[in-house]
């Protein structure tokens, strides 16, 4: 009679589970060695027993297979975060594109092209929109015309107070000129007077010469010059 099927399920009995182990585990290192050998092919085992022991089998050495294990999945983790992320540029580059026709389409509209496609609805919600727009532009344009005729009128007043402060300064330079004028300029402006005759200084000295006797002067003549000629010169 042939061996019959065994049970998989942890062996309760600690002898015969120790005796399977020992018995599996040296047929699992034959079948790995004969693989190497067979198909050429790069193995490695490690097993650890119940109690922590180590069994290890490499056909190039147990660490340099780990060693390439590592940078195997390390490679293919990179590769595939790489794709995942081109993957999600591409999506994003996607919707990128379509916001952006999209767009063209809505600025096609508002200029008045490409209106056959829209539906009366879609008519409909274009107009409002334009006529929100007219009324925010209208309504810009008066607060800047407002702006800049408040700008104006500041600049209108700041003129008329700088011109009000030179004119007078003006005024005040010409009174201080004026109280500084000589007095001589108002007799200048008293009316002229015509008088007739020698003034008294002139009478005296004239009665003083002709009492003067005509010989004083030598040779018998007489050099005083009568007043009358003294006016002339």
């Amino acid at each position: 009679m042939g061996r019959g099927r065994v049970e998989l399920k942890r062996i309760e009995n600690k002898i015969n589970r120790q005796v399977t182990f020992s018995k599996r585990r040296n047929g699992l290192l034959k079948k790995a060695y004969e693989l190497s050998v067979l198909c050429d092919a790069e193995v490695a085992l490690i097993i650890f027993s119940s109690r922590g022991k180590l069994y290890e089998f490499g056909s190039a050495g147990t660490t340099k297979t780990l060693e390439r294990y590592q940078h195997c999945c390390y490679n293919a983790q990179d590769s595939s975060s790489a794709l995942s992320e081109t993957q999600s540029w591409y999506q994003e580059m996607s919707k990128l594109k379509a916001k952006f026709e999209a767009l063209q389409r809505t600025q096609r509209h508002l200029l008045g092209e490409d209106l056959g496609p829209l539906s009366v609805k879609e008519l409909q919600q274009l107009e409002k929109q334009l006529e929100c727009s007219l009324s925010q532009a209208r309504q810009r344009k008066l607060d800047a015309e407002g702006s800049s005729s408040n700008s104006f009128r500041a600049m209108q007043q700041i003129t008329w107070a700088a011109g009000t402060v030179v004119d007078e300064g003006a005024a005040a330079y010409h009174m201080q000129q004026h109280q500084q004028q000589p007095n001589h300029s108002a007799a200048m402006d008293c009316e002229p007077t015509l008088q007739i005759g020698y003034p008294h200084q002139f009478a005296a000295a004239e009665q003083a010469a002709n009492n003067i006797p005509r010989s004083s002067a030598p040779g018998g003549e007489n050099n005083f010059m009568l007043g009358w000629v003294l006016g002339a010169n």
